[in-house]
């Protein structure tokens, strides 16, 4: 199973070169790793210990980001080091203070070897469920402490199948499992997997605390006046389609649109659906506060912009699956998302709540609006859910500090 695990990483890295002349993020994967090594020698003294936070994406950064930055605030001295697989995190945090981010080198033996010993790992934090064979045996067989946080697991992964030997082989890596739910807790226990805590998703001490320290956005709030506001965020051709039907049928109402790919030609395709709408982007010398619809199209706002919403829709759910709902949550406001949800333990908790409401159609979204339109009580709802689930980080740090000199 190892010889099929090398070659697929071996092929995963063939594709990506073959494809990134013409595809953008894989040309920043494949660039971001260009002399890498040479890059990690240069910014980080081996000689010294770190504390590594590894994450996928942005995504998986914002979710561990709270235990990050109270480690930083508890052990002011301690150097760390930050990597993603994804070029959707690094080339977003490339420049968090900290005394290294890289791209994390492909997952070979000699790769995971070397890399751990040039950033010389106190302890690894891995985020919810980025699982690297050769990296998490390297880290056992140095004796590095090795957790994994946020994590949530499914019956449908290999983890828990009769085929499944090399994939639990990993778990065995792991110190230390800090779990969203009680079905992955049951899960890894079921397996003999026992070095494992319910400490719930700390995306939740994330989302919290960005409604106490938000920024505000003047342009934004200008366009916004005393209008009631849809924010509509990471949504994807589908999810536009469906908006555009709404913005038509209540004018009354302003959109603010955040789509999750910002290339000309996903941005062009939005403008052709609002012929009207503005970019923020040509805001600062032409506002035009009577425009219904704003388009977003660059990357960073999303999270401030729920702050101006009255409902919030999420992108993804007729894909492969919805994106952040608890963002929109904390800031006391329904959330509406498409039929893929099911992934998602908030998700189906909000809907439960009568906080969300999944939608199939252009009927659905006009009813799920209608609701959402007359009553605060569902976003009053939905930011309770969110306050009420904080305070995972907390319980992580107790575990993970004992493993810190």
């Amino acid at each position: 199973m190892l010889c099929l695990y090398n070659i697929g990483i071996f092929f995963y890295s063939l594709l990506v070169r073959v494809f990134s002349p013409f595809n953008a993020k894989a040309k920043l994967f494949i660039q971001g790793r260009q002399d890498l090594f040479s890059l990690v020698e240069e910014k980080i003294n081996a000689n010294e210990k770190h504390i590594w936070f590894h994450f996928a994406s942005l995504g998986e950064f914002e979710q561990g980001r709270p235990v990050l930055e109270k480690l930083k605030q508890a052990y002011p001295a301690k150097k760390m080091v930050v990597t993603f697989f994804s070029p959707s995190g690094y080339e977003i945090r490339k420049n968090y203070p900290v005394e290294g981010v890289f791209y994390l080198p492909l997952d070979t033996a000699a790769n995971a070897r070397r890399f751990i010993d040039l950033i010389n790992p106190e302890i690894a934090i891995f985020t919810k469920y980025e699982f690297w064979y050769h990296y998490f045996h390297a880290l056992k067989k140095k004796n590095i402490p090795l957790f994994l946080i946020s994590g949530i697991f499914r019956p449908s992964q290999p983890f828990f199948k009769w085929y499944g030997s090399f994939n639990r082989s990993m778990l065995r890596c792991v110190t230390h499992f800090f779990v969203q739910n009680e079905e992955s807790k049951r899960l890894l226990l079921d397996i003999n997997v026992n070095q494992v805590s319910l400490s719930g998703d700390t995306r939740f001490d994330r989302v919290a605390e960005n409604t106490s320290a938000i920024q505000s956005l003047p342009l934004v709030a200008s366009f916004v006046g005393t209008s009631p506001v849809v924010v509509a965020g990471s949504t994807w051709p589908q999810d536009e389609a469906l908006l555009a039907t709404l913005a038509l049928e209540h004018p009354n109402w302003k959109m603010i649109l955040a789509p999750h790919e910002i290339g000309n030609s996903h941005i062009n395709q939005i403008s052709s659906l609002f012929p009207k709408a503005i970019k923020f982007s040509g805001m600062q010398n032409n506002p035009q506060q009577e425009a219904q619809v704003l388009i977003i199209d660059n990357i960073g706002m999303l999270s401030a912009l729920y702050q101006y919403g009255d409902i919030a829709y999420i992108g993804g759910g007729f894909g492969a699956g919805i994106h952040n709902t608890l963002e929109a949550a904390a800031f006391g406001i329904p959330v509406i998302f498409g039929p893929r949800y099911e992934k998602f333990q908030e998700a189906k908790d909000l809907v439960e709540l009568g906080a969300a409401r999944s939608i199939k159609n252009n009927e659905g979204l006009e009813n799920a609006f209608q609701t959402f339109s007359q009553h605060k009580i569902h976003g009053e709802k939905a930011r309770t859910y969110v306050m009420q689930k904080t305070g995972a980080t907390a319980g992580i740090l107790h575990e993970i500090t004992r493993y810190i000199s």
